[in-house]
């Protein structure tokens, strides 16, 4: 059971479990949008001086949402699986390609894959660790808004269809009841603590 409390007893945890992922212990943050997935990861990652692959650089788009899952297992998964550096483009959303500098990720200790799905069924032989982040919907949709500065007819129309695509998701993978650790994104423990959330 993981650790209560603080980021960096998570991260000792973290170090202690076995790698699945050839030989790269491999933690998933998955959750709905605007749940605070984000900050978590990159507040354990930094913890342990580990790398974060977040999903959305690697959609090709809205449409992308689940179905990106190959170009994750060509350009990511499967390269830290061999031992070798993975690369890949970030997805331009303003420009609706991929571009810009390439991203290497190499087969450290530890490497954090955060966004929606990222502990779907299918990876979780292969994760040493698996997080769930949720909050109440309508402070995630106001997160979201927030983030992504739009507020126009047609965003939020993405959005909703987005947000119900992913409940769908998370209750057909059951990917809550099979997480290792639940975080209440709404919680405000804190710089260095986490929350567990109690339902």
């Amino acid at each position: 059971m993981p650790p209560d409390g603080t980021f960096a007893a998570l991260a000792a945890y973290v170090l202690k479990l076995p790698p699945r992922l050839g030989r790269v212990r491999l933690v998933a943050v998955d959750g709905p949008s605007g749940a605070g997935k984000t900050s978590f990861a990159l507040r354990l990652a930094k913890e342990l001086d580990a790398p974060v692959v977040h999903t959305d650089d690697l959609l090709d788009g809205w449409d992308d949402q689940f179905t990106f899952w190959t170009r994750l297992e060509e350009l990511v998964l499967g390269p830290l699986r061999r031992g070798s550096t993975a690369t890949y483009r970030r997805y331009l959303w303003h420009r609706g390609v991929f571009g810009g500098n390439p991203v290497s990720v190499a087969p450290g200790p530890v490497v954090l894959l955060e966004g929606v799905s990222t502990a779907r069924r299918e990876i979780r032989p292969e994760l040493s660790l698996a997080v769930f982040v949720t909050a109440p919907s309508d402070l995630r949709l106001a997160r979201a808004l927030a983030r992504d500065g739009d507020d126009s007819v047609a965003f939020r129309a993405y959005l909703e269809r987005w947000r119900a695509a992913e409940d769908r998701h998370f209750a057909e993978d059951e990917t809550a009841a099979a997480a290792d650790l639940i975080v209440d994104g709404a919680a405000t423990a804190g710089d260095d603590r986490f929350a567990r959330y109690e339902p």
